[in-house]
């Protein structure tokens, strides 16, 4: 999950865009590892990585996950301190010559990246709606994405495909919907699931997980040439 380029091959690619992985560490139900944020994001930076003239960073591990705190395991940080790591992260790339950051962000939660990336030059958060959006449809994902929130169909087939590992059993009966979850960010995620899952893991596949990567490291083009054209 670390980048383990040295000093020399960094100067010898002379990327001038560089990509954060940002994950979580909370519950994903009883099948899927606290990490798997972390895991998913690192794996879409890996990929894009492997398309396109970056700088792989290695993954800020413990975010934004105060909905999640209902259930052991779960750890968090404010997001003030995301904001300032962030911030800081991308002021060093600066300095040492890298002048732009893609976030690349697995956790819905972390809310706070968007007035990053609004308030900051050179910097782009990915991926947008829109890019999960092309990549659910070219992966044939089931679960609208309003309902497909946490280890559901999408999280579970990504899995599958690149750390089949790190699935336990379970995922094929562990689907439960909560679609209304209008009050989430005042009373956390508890009040609408006992599991910790919101979607349906058991539509999940490893060809889904291929696909939604494709789509994803496709899409990822339009940033480098907006950030670096």
């Amino acid at each position: 999950m670390l980048p383990l380029d040295t000093t020399a091959d960094v100067r010898d690619r002379g990327a001038r865009v560089a990509v954060l992985p940002i994950g979580s560490h909370e519950q994903h139900g009883p099948f899927l590892p606290l990490a798997t944020d972390t895991v998913i994001a690192c794996t879409i930076a890996r990929e894009v990585a492997a398309a396109h003239p970056v700088q792989l960073l290695p993954p800020l591990a413990i975010t934004c996950s105060q909905e999640h705190a209902g259930w052991p395991g779960t750890v968090s940080i404010s997001a003030r301190t995301l904001h300032a790591v962030v911030t800081d992260i991308a002021e060093s790339l600066r300095r040492s010559g890298v002048p732009n950051l893609v976030l690349v962000n697995a956790h819905g939660g972390n809310y706070v990246l968007s007035n990053v990336v609004q308030e900051a030059e050179g910097m782009a958060l990915f991926p947008g709606r829109a890019d999960w959006a092309a990549a659910r449809a070219a992966a044939g994902i089931e679960t609208p994405s309003g309902g497909d929130m946490h280890a559901g169909e999408l999280e579970t087939s990504i899995l599958l495909r690149f750390h089949p590992e790190l699935v336990k059993p379970g995922y094929e009966t562990a689907d439960h919907l909560a679609d209304d979850r209008r009050h989430m960010l005042t009373l956390g995620l508890a009040p609408y699931t006992a599991s910790g899952v919101v979607g349906r893991p058991s539509l999940a596949s490893a060809d889904k997980g291929e696909a939604l990567l494709a789509s994803l490291v496709e899409s990822f083009g339009q940033y480098l040439a907006v950030l670096d054209g």
